[in-house]
C-alpha cells in the first residue's frame, strides 16, 4: 500500500520582489491549485539539472537553480508521499509560456494568502516570508 517518497523540485524564482507561482493544469493531481513551478527527479538526475530542465519544458524559461530554500514533506492521500525540494532560483532568459501550467502570476509572499497553495509549497510561502521581513 505504501510507496516510496517522490523527490520532486520547486523553483524559488524571485523578480523585484515578487515570485512566480503557476497552476497545475486541471487534469493533473492537484489540478488548477498554485505552487511553485518543478518536477519530479528522474532516475540519477541532479535535482538542480531536473529543475533547469522541468522549467524550460513547463514555462519555456531559463534559469539557474541555486541553493535549497527549505524541504518539504507532504503525504497525498493514502500512498502519494512527496519530498519538495525548494531551490532559489536566478531566472536567466526567455519569456514565459503555458507549456504545462494553466496559468501563472508574479506575487509577494504575502499575496500568496489568495491563492489555492499546494500543502507541499506552504512551508516555502512561510520561509519567504521570515525572510522578506528581515
Amino acid at each position: 500500500m505504501s510507496s516510496y517518497p517522490i523527490l520532486v523540485t520547486a523553483a524559488v524564482i524571485e523578480d523585484r520582489g515578487k515570485f512566480l507561482i503557476t497552476q497545475r493544469p486541471a487534469d493533473k493531481h492537484n489540478g488548477l491549485r498554485w505552487e511553485f513551478p518543478g518536477g519530479k527527479v528522474e532516475h540519477k538526475e541532479d535535482p538542480r539539472v531536473c529543475l533547469e530542465r522541468e522549467i524550460d519544458e513547463e514555462l519555456g524559461i531559463k534559469i539557474k537553480a541555486d541553493d535549497i530554500l527549505d524541504v518539504s514533506s507532504n503525504v497525498y492521500g493514502e500512498s502519494k508521499h512527496i519530498v519538495l525540494l525548494g531551490m532559489h532560483c536566478t531566472f536567466l532568459s526567455g519569456d514565459i509560456k503555458k507549456l504545462d501550467i494553466a496559468d501563472f502570476a508574479w506575487v509577494t509572499p504575502q499575496e500568496m494568502d489568495s491563492y489555492d497553495i499546494t500543502e507541499a509549497d506552504l512551508p516555502f510561502i512561510e520561509k519567504l516570508k521570515t525572510l522578506v521581513d528581515k
